[in-house]
């Protein structure tokens, strides 16, 4: 039970099995059906969010991935300087892009959670999310050094590290996958 501070009333917070009847889950705070009032302005179901977050999930694994399979390798086969120029523009793109995507996966993972009690939502936010704390800590020292290195003076060292680089990538597309399988057992169970 939950308390309703919009029209002072306790309410009981509805289950995943009751979704799927049609009722609704709330976005904000519990299911008040004795009021209508939070049903009416903060709730939406959750059966219509729930499927779109594992696909999201998928499109940063599939970004991710797709820089292990192709990029890197065709990066990789470029001499020092050359990959070097392409790495720098195709990191900060990348980066935008799967940065957001992490962002909105958890935070719709973080809340199909809230809204469902399935802890599965909860663990896919997680594992998604951690691609953050990876990037800073693990992947940033790395970047930090191709990005003050100019292409002129790229050797066989940033040849080097852009293919550690790659490597440590490659954490980024596990976390995505993982996140990915979890957040889809997650959308299966509540069939």
């Amino acid at each position: 039970m939950r308390y309703c501070a919009n029209r002072n009333h306790f309410v009981q917070k509805v289950t995943p099995s009751e979704c799927r009847r049609g009722k609704k889950i709330p976005l904000v705070v519990p299911a008040c059906h004795k009021c209508g009032f939070c049903e009416r302005f903060i709730c939406m179901p959750v059966c219509c969010m729930c499927p779109s977050i594992g696909p999201i999930a998928a499109i940063f694994f599939g970004a991710a991935i797709y820089i292990n399979l192709a990029e890197q390798p065709a990066r990789l086969a470029l001499d020092a300087g050359a990959a070097l120029r392409e790495w720098v523009p195709a990191y900060r793109r990348g980066f935008e892009m799967q940065a957001s995507l992490a962002i909105v996966s958890c935070l719709l993972g973080a809340m199909a959670w809230w809204q469902t009690g399935n802890a599965l939502w909860a663990l896919g936010a997680a594992v998604i999310i951690l691609n953050w704390p990876y990037t800073l800590l693990v992947i940033m020292p790395v970047n930090r050094r191709l990005e003050t290195t100019r292409p002129d003076q790229a050797n066989a060292e940033t040849h080097e590290l852009i293919a550690r680089w790659g490597r440590l990538h490659a954490g980024r597309s596990a976390l995505g996958a993982v996140a990915t399988m979890v957040y889809f057992t997650a959308a299966a169970s509540a069939l």
